[in-house]
């Protein structure tokens, strides 16, 4: 298995459980490993033959803006799952933080790994 990786994308959601977090976007860091085959797109150098970064980061900023999330247990289960079932991925790692939400701490977040139903 091949991964493509996206690291450190930003992007703007509606995420926690406190009022002042379910009123104000906050800016969430998400880094991905994407488990897939490349060997098509290896041989064709044709990006139809292969999961499109440009594609999956347009998707995410466009779907994190549209929803509210409680958890970042829930926003990494919710890109993992668009990951396996709309891009085809295998096996997905996701880790997602939230920045400065403590004093004295850069990131708080959750790193998860799944992989596709067989």
């Amino acid at each position: 298995m091949d991964i493509i990786f996206i690291d450190e994308l930003r992007a703007t959601t509606l995420i926690g459980i406190y009022p002042r977090e379910q009123a104000m976007p906050q800016t969430v860091e998400i880094s991905l490993q994407i488990g897939t085959s490349t060997a098509s797109a290896g041989a064709s150098d044709d990006i139809g033959d292969t999961i499109d970064y440009a594609r999956v980061v347009e998707r995410l900023r466009a779907e994190l803006a549209a929803r509210h999330f409680n958890l970042l247990e829930r926003l990494a289960e919710y890109v993992a799952a668009l990951l396996l079932e709309d891009f085809g991925a295998t096996w997905v790692r996701v880790s997602i933080a939230k920045l400065g939400m403590m004093r004295g701490v850069a990131r708080v977040g959750v790193v998860i790994e799944r992989g596709a139903a067989a």
